[in-house]
């Protein structure tokens, strides 16, 4: 296996993970609701706390990124995420399980972003957008896991055992970076970025930057909320699925999702990136629109395909932000831009926890079609009017490199 190799399967393996725990409780919702007597309102705040220590990390994350490189601070986050695991498996209580359930995500957030401030090394410029969809593509058969095998895992040993296995995995691929992966290719020197604010606030005042965040506020938002928790009760609440049916239809998001990150960068690098991202945010909003409708089950589980599909390509905008600043800077540039995607995850997730609370469940506990409608609707709405937002940048120019990686020999990291 050659270095680029490895360091490709290493950090996507550890992608994988990050993708499994992030979509894990929309499968195991009913047993977590269950066993620790939990709320809509509950459910939702402790799946979405990932995804609020996911983002807080981001700014950090962004700083030690440059300063000392993904071999480091990747894998030693990952460890903080195995004892994460391992507190959500043996949680007696709510608060505990909330604990468990917020380090798992600071473990979690320096994955996608370590991996791509690697590649950014390890790649040259033109091969970005192609080999960050793969990564995210492969990695984010996670989910499929997490769908259908998880739920016959629960059955089989129950969701305790199965975050156990999570924390020895994790616990096993951390160190494996630390040893068979470098942070630059033997040729490359690795330049360490300043290890303060300026970098951020050149970051923040750049108008691109913020036509890109709410767009990803929105997508990522939105198909990381719905997919980590929401899919799953909807197809309990709404139509009534066993756990089997909604595993075989969440896997089919699953499958979308893998699809849209995987193909996102060869279509970008051949049809443009701003052209596939206006289509693909426009369907993903539409796609809110045709759940929100509650249609029959076959027309479900074809939406649940296109929303997974279209949701994958908000990957694009990390890249998109990626030409704009220098490689120095990718680690806080990309780190920015996926603060508003996590941070949007949190909220939506919570804010759909709300409003579907909000409303009476029935004899049998379930919640009413309406209160998913609402719910919806407000990440439907909020998706197209941020593609509104986000058009005065497509229509410029595409974006090219305007920074090449400096090829000075040094000693590696």
């Amino acid at each position: 296996m050659s270095k680029y190799t490895r360091v490709f399967v290493l950090f996507t393996a550890a992608y994988f993970l990050s993708y499994f725990f992030r979509s894990a409780n929309a499968v195991i919702a009913p047993d977590l609701t269950r066993a620790l007597s939990l709320s809509a309102a509950d459910l939702g705040l402790m799946t979405s706390l990932f995804f609020a220590a996911f983002a807080l990390s981001q700014i950090p994350l962004g700083i030690g990124l440059d300063r000392w490189g993904p071999r480091w601070v990747t894998p030693g986050l990952m460890l903080v995420g195995a004892g994460g695991s391992l507190i959500f498996a043996v949680a007696p209580t709510f608060g505990l399980l909330a604990l468990g359930r917020a380090l798992i995500g600071v473990g979690m957030a320096g994955v996608l972003m370590g991996s791509l401030k690697a590649f950014s090394q390890w790649f040259p410029p033109h091969r970005f957008a192609t080999v960050s969809a793969l990564l995210v593509g492969i990695g984010a058969s996670g989910a499929l896991v997490a769908a259908s095998p998880l739920a016959w895992l629960n059955r089989i040993i129950g969701w305790r055992a199965v975050f156990v296995i999570g924390a020895v995995v994790t616990a096993a691929v951390a160190p494996a970076i630390m040893v068979w992966t470098r942070n630059t290719p033997p040729e490359v020197a690795w330049k360490p970025g300043a290890p303060d604010l300026r970098g951020l606030r050149q970051v923040f005042s750049d108008g691109r930057f913020w036509r890109i965040a709410p767009l990803n506020f929105f997508m990522t938002g939105s198909l990381l909320a719905f997919q980590g928790l929401w899919a799953g009760p909807y197809l309990f609440d709404v139509l009534g699925l066993s756990e089997i049916a909604a595993g075989n239809i969440l896997l089919l998001l699953g499958i979308g999702t893998a699809l849209g990150f995987g193909g996102s960068g060869w279509l970008a690098d051949r049809l443009g990136l701003t052209r596939v991202v206006v289509v693909s945010a426009l369907l993903f909003g539409l796609s809110q629109l045709v759940l929100l409708l509650t249609p029959p089950v076959a027309l479900v589980s074809l939406t649940y395909l296109l929303f997974g599909v279209t949701g994958g390509f908000s990957l694009m905008l990390l890249a998109h932000v990626r030409h704009i600043f220098p490689p120095t800077m990718t680690g806080q540039a990309v780190t920015a831009v996926n603060l508003f995607g996590i941070g949007g995850t949190f909220l939506l997730q919570w804010w759909m926890g709300l409003i579907i609370g909000a409303f009476p469940v029935d004899a049998a506990g379930h919640y009413p079609p309406l209160a998913y409608t609402v719910a919806l609707l407000v990440t439907g709405v909020g998706t197209g009017a941020a593609l509104v937002w986000y058009l005065p940048l497509a229509r410029q120019r595409e974006p090219v490199d305007a920074y090449a990686p400096d090829q000075v020999p040094a000693k590696r990291r």
